[in-house]
């Protein structure tokens, strides 16, 4: 099952400053959140899936080589996406996530599917002990929205990266979360330019969590002010076959009506400058 970004699961939502919480509050806030959700979410938007109802990544062709290659993913989540890579020849598999239960899930699983992983328990935003200039990709699938500090995390990854390494990443298309079912139509339920942090009570499994509106361009200056040269942007396009049945329901968060009027899912490839090193 499929659980909204920003849809009608939410109880409670609260727009909010961010100037009186320090860092250590904020992460605490989302680790302690997710810990809550993270059995909702397992194996939920992983590879070859980008995001719901979206084109995948066998209608995309977006990874370069993944055999033979050092893979690293941001918000790794329940391993899913790590799992695929593995079976398809990586030779080496990371994954940093915030979330103590996603990484139980995540070792375990990969655990008894036969595949070593270095796996790091810690906000993105901060570098536990990844090595520098290592990796032929990084990836993150549904993830990087959660950092509260772009520039830094993004800064991080590209530090990550060997020159000529790539980066993707996949998220909630931005747009998406603005629009509301009223009465059989789709209208605006906030303004798409508000990248206001709010917190969200009662959330997915009733967790509370604090997320960061940003707008398609935000992401994109990001990537370039990080040092990363943009190669492919994605927002169109709806994979029917992804579709379940209650995805045909106009109400439903992620429905193909919707997705058939604003892309559930913004997907980006960039690629850090220099020759590419074997």
């Amino acid at each position: 099952m499929l659980y909204s970004l920003a849809g009608e699961r939410i109880k409670k939502e609260t727009t909010m400053g961010t100037d009186h919480l320090d860092q250590p509050t904020i992460q605490e806030i989302n680790r302690a959140g997710w810990n809550k959700a993270a059995p909702h979410f397992y194996g939920v938007t992983a590879l070859p899936i980008y995001g719901p109802l979206a084109p995948t990544e066998n209608d995309l062709r977006l990874l370069d080589q993944i055999r033979g290659a050092r893979l690293l993913e941001i918000g790794c989540g329940s391993g899913h996406s790590l799992l695929y890579l593995g079976e398809h020849g990586a030779a080496e598999l990371w994954g940093l996530d915030l979330s103590e239960t996603q990484i139980g899930f995540a070792s375990t699983l990969l655990q008894e599917k036969g595949y070593a992983v270095h796996l790091f328990t810690s906000p993105m935003e901060e570098n536990p002990g990844i090595p520098d200039r290592y990796f032929d990709m990084v990836l993150s699938i549904y993830a990087l929205g959660w950092t509260y500090n772009l520039a830094r995390t993004l800064s991080l990854i590209t530090s990550y990266l060997k020159p000529g390494g790539s980066f993707i990443f996949s998220w909630e298309h931005p747009l998406y979360g603005c629009l509301k079912n009223r009465d059989g139509q789709m209208v605006l339920k906030h303004s798409y330019s508000d990248e206001m942090p709010f917190t969200r009570s009662s959330w997915v499994g009733g967790a509370t969590v604090m997320q960061y509106p940003r707008q398609v361009s935000t992401y994109l200056n990001s990537l370039i002010e990080a040092g990363l040269i943009l190669e492919k942007v994605v927002e169109g396009g709806v994979n029917p076959l992804l579709a379940s049945e209650e995805d045909h329901l106009p109400d439903r968060w992620y429905s193909l009506t919707r997705a058939q009027m604003m892309p559930t899912t913004l997907i980006v490839k960039a690629r850090k400058p220099g020759v590419v090193q074997q």
